[in-house]
């Protein structure tokens, strides 16, 4: 699966085994390139905004944190 491509349209098309996939990549955290694992990172992000039912058993990967700004 390439993970370059951010359109609404492949998110809207990801299947659970490729999602499946791209989180075993996350966590393993085995990249050639910082940038590699920062495209799967802005991937699941977007699957997340658009399908956050497919990305509950992955939101630890995401690393959200509610913060108080005050």
């Amino acid at each position: 699966m390439k993970t370059e491509n951010f359109s609404a349209e492949r998110v809207d098309q990801i299947t659970v085994p490729e999602l499946a996939e791209l989180a075993q990549r996350l966590d393993q955290d085995a990249y050639n390139s910082p940038f590699e694992g920062l495209n799967d990172w802005h991937l699941l992000r977007a699957i997340a905004f658009r399908r956050p039912e497919l990305v509950e058993p992955y939101l630890y990967l995401l690393d959200l944190e509610a913060y108080d700004e005050a």
